[in-house]
């Protein structure tokens, strides 16, 4: 009996030596062509995932909130420590801001994908930092260096690692969720231009002071954030950029059509302030349109948001960009303050879709929920080469022509063909063009 159950067994494993290797090299093999690991599905909601949505929007009080205020700047610059320099010399510094916030994703993203949040913490300290810094500054090539270089590198490796991990709670409703968390910063936009413009024009407080006050009122949502933002999925351990990406058809078109956007739409953000002086209103009142057109903003990153997630993520960032562009062309039509008030609003809504918009549409191109962030991170970091060059060429055009009608007409030319080419961006899914994608 024992030799008997005992032959087979000793047969079976000099026999299955050979077998065993080729098992598993076919595992091997598995491995390499399994899908995406399943880690369940999106909790779409939660104490959790809102808590991380909540933490996003206070990043993105505190940094994109802070960038869209750069017409105040602009103002003040002008007609104080760089009294002297052109609108598009100054213009640099915040189109190199928001360059770079987006630029530095191509890092910040594939951080947040390898290490989670681990990498928010130190940058939320250099950020409040920076700002500390840029209190100090008195000639352009300081404000350049911090306001412009360090402060926007900062930003890119806080804003990306929060729209992915927002991205990882949310599925059938991400568009909506990144919408409420983009929303933040329309809420900075329109607190900090508020706050910034009352200090900088009807008090004695001076630059230093007003900085460092802004410092201080974003210190606990940074705060907040470091704690609240959490990643939901383990990380990925494969090669850090994802060069593959490149080759989605759907993929390079979407990032073709946010640098024809960002390449457009921040020319209100900068010389709204500067053209509704030209036309009569006060420098402080003027300060306010931003506040004005961040606060409709909100409701334009929130409202598209959801109705992204029932009617298509693409069809309404290229509406997103279609109505900015038509609306940027209108810009010199307003004349009075009532007009560039309700100027103000429109824009605001309009323009609120793109970012919230275009992260949303990005998000339907990986195949990995892992990699989220690395595709939002490689897409934007190109498409905000627009963000670089755009206000500066439109200040060159102003400094050339001594007024704003070119300026308005460039700049909606380019978001409206921003927005036509997101449109052609839909050839390249099954849904094709006139699908719910």
């Amino acid at each position: 009996m024992t030799g008997t159950e005992t032959q087979p067994k000793v047969s079976s494993q000099a026999d299955g030596e050979e077998p065993q290797l080729s098992v598993m090299a076919s595992k091997r093999d598995c491995e390499k062509a399994a899908p995406e690991p399943e880690f369940g599905p999106a909790p779409e909601g939660g104490t959790q995932a809102w808590l991380v949505a909540a933490g996003g929007a206070a990043i993105f009080f505190s940094t994109l909130g802070f960038a869209n205020s750069f017409g105040t700047f602009e103002e003040y610059y002008l007609t104080h420590q760089m009294q002297g320099e052109s609108a598009s010399k100054i213009a640099w510094i915040g189109s190199l801001a928001s360059f770079l916030q987006f630029f530095a994703g191509m890092v910040g993203g594939p951080l947040f994908d390898r290490f989670g949040t681990k990498v928010m913490r130190p940058a939320a300290i250099a950020y409040i930092v920076a700002m500390m810094i840029l209190s100090l500054c008195k000639t352009y090539w300081q404000v350049m260096l911090v306001q412009g270089v360090l402060m926007g590198i900062i930003m890119g490796l806080i804003q990306l690692p929060a729209f992915a991990a927002v991205s990882q709670y949310f599925d059938k409703n991400r568009a909506g969720a990144l919408g409420l968390v983009v929303s933040g910063s329309s809420i900075g936009g329109i607190v900090i231009p508020i706050a910034l413009s009352k200090m900088l024009n009807g008090s004695s407080l001076g630059f230093g002071w007003s900085v460092r006050v802004i410092g201080f009122l974003i210190m606990p949502f940074m705060v907040f954030a470091c704690v609240a933002v959490k990643a939901r999925l383990p990380p990925r351990k494969t090669e850090f950029w994802l060069m593959s990406a490149y080759k989605d058809a759907r993929f390079v078109i979407l990032i073709a059509a946010m640098f024809f956007m960002f390449f457009g739409m921040f020319t209100p953000f900068f010389y709204l302030p500067t053209y509704a002086t030209t036309q009569g209103m006060s420098p402080t009142l003027a300060g306010y349109l931003l506040s004005i057109l961040n606060a409709a903003s909100t409701f334009g990153r929130i409202i598209p948001g959801v109705l992204a997630d029932k009617y298509g993520r693409m069809n309404m960032f290229a509406l997103g960009g279609i109505a900015t562009g038509i609306i940027i062309f209108c810009m010199t039509s307003a004349t009075s303050n009532a007009g560039l008030i309700v100027y103000s609003v429109f824009f605001g809504f309009a323009s609120g879709t793109i970012i919230s918009g275009g992260s949303a549409a990005f998000s339907l191109c990986p195949h990995d929920s892992r990699s989220i962030g690395t595709y939002m991170g490689m897409g934007m970091a190109i498409a905000g080469v627009g963000g670089l060059i755009g206000p500066p060429v439109n200040g060159a055009i102003v400094n050339i022509y001594g007024g704003f009608s070119q300026v308005s007409l460039f700049s909606g030319a380019m978001c409206l063909f921003g927005g036509v080419v997101a449109l052609a961006a839909k050839l390249a899914t099954p849904q094709g063009l006139f699908g719910r994608t």
